[in-house]
């Protein structure tokens, strides 16, 4: 399979949906956590987050603090990271080519995530923070390799 960007220490935990008379939980509890290394000369890391809502759709969560398969194809496009914060958050439902996607089918992908410093322009290029998800994060560990793949510039 092709390796994807979704542009822009594995823990998974299970918890059924639970309705509450106060509080209803839109999350069941499920959630996989990866890495972002630093991607360019800016000291830039973090993690991502893919958290499975009760109706199986995933909220992907980026959190950054203070590659290697050429033309690999964009799967979607996140939320940008707020500057003042460095959070983004994105509720997840369909790819770029408005394939449905859920969360079980999200950390089964073989893929990596990067952060770019800008959505257009020459700082497009720049990309801030990645890391490999899913299947590709399994491989990391398995092979003692980390590459990110490389984004088309269309």
């Amino acid at each position: 399979m092709k390796k994807l960007i979704l542009g822009l220490a594995i823990g998974v935990s299970l918890i059924a949906c639970q309705d509450n008379e106060s509080v209803r939980n839109e999350y069941t509890g499920s959630e996989t956590v990866y890495s972002l290394q630093q991607g360019s000369a800016y000291n830039v890391n973090g993690t991502v987050t893919f958290k499975e809502k009760c109706d199986g759709s995933a909220l992907v969560a980026v959190a950054l603090g203070n590659i290697s398969s050429p033309g690999a194809d964009v799967a979607a496009l996140l939320n940008p990271v707020l500057g003042s914060s460095g959070i983004s958050e994105t509720h997840l439902l369909r790819l770029s080519d408005e394939t449905p996607i859920n969360y079980k089918q999200l950390i089964d992908l073989n893929a990596c995530i990067k952060i770019h410093l800008a959505a257009s322009g020459p700082d497009r290029d720049i990309i801030l923070a990645g890391g490999n998800i899913g299947l590709a994060a399994e491989d990391d560990l398995s092979s003692g390799r980390s590459g990110i793949g490389i984004c088309k510039s269309e």
